[in-house]
């Protein structure tokens, strides 16, 4: 393995972090990047294997992928002795294998968008809306129930002391997120989003997602820089509007020339895919900049972009994105696992994360599903819905 050179037995253990960066930092460029290319395989390999094994437990594969990351991390390669997960996955580059992800999650996201069927959501854009606010209001409230009962214990990260107000608003907004991509990603593979429920649900989330990034925008500038909360909240949703106004009346309609005359004659242009590419990256970049995530950006992107002529695109574009993103997007989330210790919780920290749990869960089945019910659909498709906007991964890594 690329990795001999560094001889980790003679690393004495208190001092073996320290002693691994100074030795990454001696290594030449190029052997980092056969590293990361390594750690890839590694990723890939592992992911595959226990993809087929979830397959026939008739689980979706970015279950699999998600366990992968959890076995490759410190929860249960990082038991065996000589900090297997750090001599393979270097903390120093784990970076490198999170950018190429994002990549891969970014492509997707805007075929997620592109193949996104709005018709199934015709005349229920309330339903949408009731589903969100919904499950967001009743989610952040039971946050804020757990962050009374776990703050004596977390008042203090990193040397100071954080007031109840910033932990809780923190709380209540990691319990109100739905994980747009895992969820996008779920849809995809069970075939969900071409429902009724699945088009609800994914609307719903990402409705949701951008209302809780404004929201901590806002408390951000609240709680952390005591700046004037409300301007910012404006700001940015100032800003997103004014994104989505430009996406609808002059990107959709320069999108359509665009393909227009890259698909000319019933053949595709070997421009159209790194041009829709980088016109996906570059929304993404636009509401990462705003302050939403920049999955949405990539998702917006895909909503806007020409379905027509739809044989020709699905050729000579979906196909190769959608390859592209098989080989990416199991990195994305892989990677997040090596980031997971389940066995540094403890007793006590396994049931201070039950309460959050029931909090989370609570909170998103009951509101969405009751929501869902009054928008008219039956029990068992409000319970699915309820089900699915429970979906968690990244995202609330991220805010916190």
């Amino acid at each position: 393995m690329v990795h001999a050179r560094r001889a980790p037995a003679r690393v004495p253990t208190g001092t073996r972090t320290d002693s691994s960066r100074t030795q990454m930092d001696s290594v030449h460029s190029d052997l980092k990047v056969a590293i990361v290319v390594a750690d890839i395989a590694i990723v890939l390999i592992v992911g595959s294997l226990l993809i087929m094994l979830f397959r026939r437990l008739k689980q979706p594969p970015v279950i699999g992928e998600i366990t992968a990351g959890i076995v490759l991390g410190p929860s249960l390669l990082g038991l065996l002795p000589g900090d297997v997960t750090g001599f393979l996955f270097p903390v120093e580059l784990r970076a490198h294998l999170s950018m190429i992800s994002q990549v891969g999650l970014l492509l997707f996201m805007f075929l997620v968008g592109w193949e996104f069927n709005g018709q199934l959501l015709k005349r229920r854009s309330g339903a949408v809306a009731t589903v969100s606010l919904s499950a967001i209001g009743l989610a952040f409230t039971l946050g804020i129930g757990a962050a009374a009962l776990l703050y004596d214990r977390h008042d203090v990260v990193d040397g100071e002391k954080i007031s109840f107000g910033y932990f809780a608003a923190f709380l209540g907004i990691a319990m109100s997120i739905t994980a747009f991509p895992v969820l996008a990603r779920l849809l995809t593979e069970t075939g969900l989003a071409r429902t009724r429920v699945g088009a609800l649900s994914l609307a719903a989330a990402a409705l949701d997602d951008v209302m809780a990034w404004t929201l901590l925008a806002f408390i951000v500038v609240i709680f952390g820089a005591g700046g004037d909360g409300t301007s910012t909240l404006v700001t940015v949703l100032g800003l997103f509007l004014l994104y989505v106004a430009l996406m609808v009346f002059a990107v959709r309609p320069l999108l359509r020339r665009l393909v227009a005359r890259l698909v000319r004659g019933g053949t595709a242009s070997p421009f159209l895919v790194p041009l829709i590419a980088a016109g996906a990256f570059l929304s993404a970049y636009a509401t990462s900049w705003i302050g939403v995530h920049a999955v949405f950006g990539a998702f917006a992107f895909g909503l806007v972009m020409p379905r027509e002529p739809r044989a020709l695109l699905a050729e000579s574009l979906h196909m190769p994105l959608e390859s592209a993103t098989r080989l990416l997007l199991p990195i994305f989330f892989i990677v997040t696992g090596l980031n997971v210790n389940i066995g540094a919780l403890g007793w006590t920290g396994l049931g201070e994360l039950a309460i959050i749990m029931v909090a989370a869960i609570v909170g998103k089945l009951v509101a969405a599903s009751l929501a869902a019910r009054a928008s008219g659909m039956n029990w068992q498709e409000s319970y699915a819905v309820g089900l699915l906007m429970n979906t968690r991964g990244l995202t609330e890594l991220v805010i916190h």
